[in-house]
């Protein structure tokens, strides 16, 4: 397993409890590169489109494990790369994420990428931040964290996010997503949202950044 030749770190929780700016910052902090497993579910929604779960099993596995995932930089400037390339700023989008959550059902997605994230982890101490880092893929790593936050939290959050980016932001509509995808999330057969026996739970709801990264870094740092 990866995790006994490297040092290996996992941030896992739902979508929007801060895990992706507070992971690259700890990542940075720790001397750790940063892996956005996240993107690696979305980049291959992107490259299927708008129903792409729906295809034959055979032409998803074949679609994904033609695509090929590698790391650039390190810390807190480590960037995902997707076939050679940064993941394009459309990848982001909710709607997109959406796709995302509905691929990550499925168990032939999860396996594949599984591998493809054990792979990144012989070749780089890592801090992995996804959503069963600690439970699945990186299961001896050296020190697990899960972070959550209110769905109402969460969603003012994204808002916030959406907002300062110039792009139309619709609460009511973010919190219904965000629901619905915790609900898919946490009840798929493959690989439940769920925290590790052995993980850290931080609740971000009343905290700030910084000090859920001084939390992380100062336990993983124990």
């Amino acid at each position: 397993m990866a995790s006994s030749e490297r040092r290996i770190v996992t941030i896992d929780g739902p979508a929007g409890a801060g895990k992706t700016s507070v992971s690259r910052r700890a990542a940075g902090r720790l001397g750790l590169a940063y892996l956005d497993t996240g993107a690696m579910f979305r980049a291959l929604a992107l490259a299927l489109g708008p129903g792409g779960h729906a295809l034959p099993e055979g032409e998803i596995a074949a679609r994904l494990a033609a695509m090929t995932f590698s790391l650039a930089g390190s810390g807190a400037e480590t960037t995902l790369l997707v076939d050679g390339a940064p993941l394009p700023d459309a990848a982001r989008t909710e709607e997109v994420g959406g796709w995302a959550s509905n691929l990550a059902v499925l168990p032939v997605v999860r396996e594949i990428l599984r591998r493809a994230q054990q792979a990144l982890g012989q070749c780089a101490d890592l801090l992995a931040e996804g959503r069963d880092m600690g439970t699945v893929v990186f299961p001896e790593a050296s020190r697990k964290f899960f972070l959550t936050a209110s769905p109402e939290v969460r969603a003012s959050r994204r808002e916030r996010q959406l907002t300062a980016l110039g792009k139309p932001a619709d609460y009511a509509a973010i919190l219904d997503a965000i629901r619905r995808r915790d609900d898919q999330d946490i009840h798929r057969a493959a690989s439940p949202l769920i925290p590790a026996d052995d993980a850290l739970v931080i609740d971000t709801s009343e905290l700030s950044e910084d000090m859920v990264v001084e939390r992380i870094v100062t336990a993983a740092s124990a």
